[in-house]
C-alpha cells in the first residue's frame, strides 16, 4: 500500500498481525431446504413475467387483429400456409405412410397368431386417426418449422430488424407472430387430414401383402371399426399443437441476444420445448377424453 498517511499505514499493520488466518465465511452455516427453494423459484421470477408478458401480448394482438380482419397482413399469411402446409406435404406423407407400414405390419404378425387378421383394420385406423397422426405431423412440424421461425426471428434481433420495425410503428406481434400463429392453425389440421390418408393407405398396402385382405374387405371393415369420434378427436387436438409451436418458436426467436452463437441456441432450445409441450398436451389430452369416456 502506498500513498496513506503514516496513522492510517500504523493502523493497518495493527490490523493485519492480529486478523485470524481463518478465511472469511468458512464457519458459515449452510442453507436451509426453504431458503433453496425461495432462491430457486426466484431465479425464475424474470423468465416467467417474461413469459407471461409475451402471452398476455400475443393474445391481445390476436384478438384485436381478428376483430378487424382488414389489418391482418394477408400476404404474409399466404406466405406462411405455403412454406409450413403445402411444402411440408412431401415429408408428412413419406413419415405417415412409413408409420403406417410399421403398425400393421407389427400387428399383422401377432393377429396371424390368433386368426384375426381383419382386425389390423381397427388397430390401424383408431391409432393413425386419433393418436399418431396428430402427434407424429406436430412433433414434425415442431421441428420444421418452429426451428424455424425461431432462427428467421432470432436472426432479425441480431441484425436489428426488430428495431426498425418498431421504428416504422409496426408491431412484431402483428408482423412476425400472428401471421405464423395463424397459418399454423389452418396449415396443421390439413396436414393431419392428409397424413391420416397416406397412412391408413399404407397401412391398408401391408394388410393386403400379409394378410391377404383386399382394399374393398379393408375399406368395408373400416367404415364398421373406425367411427367418426376417433377422426374428430385427433383433428380437434391440431389447433392447440400448432398455437404451442408457433408461440415457443417466436418466443425463443425473441429471446435471442447477443451474437449468432444465441440463435443456434435458442433454436435448439425451441424444438426440445415445442416437442415436449407437444406431447404433454397430448398426453393431457388422452387423460382428459378417458375421463369423458370418448
Amino acid at each position: 500500500m502506498s500513498g496513506l498517511s503514516p496513522d492510517l499505514e500504523a493502523l493497518i499493520q495493527t490490523a493485519a498481525k492480529n486478523w485470524p488466518e481463518t478465511e472469511v465465511g468458512r464457519g458459515s452455516t449452510e442453507r436451509g431446504w426453504l431458503e433453496k427453494i425461495g432462491r430457486l423459484i426466484g431465479s425464475y421470477e424474470p423468465k416467467a413475467r417474461t413469459t407471461l408478458s409475451f402471452l398476455g401480448e400475443s393474445a391481445a394482438t390476436s384478438f384485436s387483429l381478428l376483430a378487424h380482419p382488414r389489418q391482418i397482413r394477408w400476404r404474409v399469411l399466404l406466405y406462411n400456409l405455403q412454406l409450413d402446409g403445402f411444402n411440408a406435404l412431401p415429408i408428412t406423407g413419406l413419415l405417415t405412410f412409413l408409420m403406417g407400414v410399421v403398425i400393421a405390419y407389427q400387428g399383422s404378425e401377432q393377429l396371424k397368431t390368433f386368426g384375426a387378421n381383419i382386425f389390423v383394420v381397427d388397430l390401424v385406423g383408431i391409432s393413425l386417426l386419433r393418436e399418431i397422426s396428430p402427434l407424429v405431423t406436430a412433433i414434425l412440424v415442431a421441428g420444421r418449422s418452429g426451428s424455424a421461425y425461431t432462427a428467421q426471428i432470432g436472426t432479425m434481433r441480431v441484425t436489428e430488424e426488430l428495431d426498425a420495425l418498431r421504428t416504422l410503428g409496426i408491431s412484431p406481434m402483428s408482423f412476425l407472430v400472428f401471421p405464423r400463429a395463424l397459418a399454423l392453425v389452418i396449415s396443421l389440421p390439413l396436414l393431419t387430414v392428409f397424413a391420416d390418408v397416406i397412412g391408413v393407405f399404407g397401412g391398408m398396402l401391408i394388410a393386403w401383402n400379409q394378410l391377404g385382405i383386399t382394399f374393398t374387405e379393408f375399406l368395408n371393415r373400416f367404415e364398421y371399426a373406425v367411427v367418426l369420434r376417433h377422426y374428430l378427436i385427433g383433428i380437434s387436438k391440431t389447433p392447440v399443437f400448432a398455437v404451442i409451436i408457433a408461440l415457443v418458436g417466436c418466443y425463443q426467436g425473441l429471446q435471442v441476444v447477443g451474437g449468432v452463437d444465441s440463435v443456434g441456441q435458442r433454436t435448439t432450445i425451441s424444438v426440445v420445448q415445442g416437442i415436449f409441450l407437444v406431447i404433454v398436451s397430448d398426453a393431457f389430452f388422452s387423460i382428459l377424453f378417458s375421463w369423458w369416456g370418448i
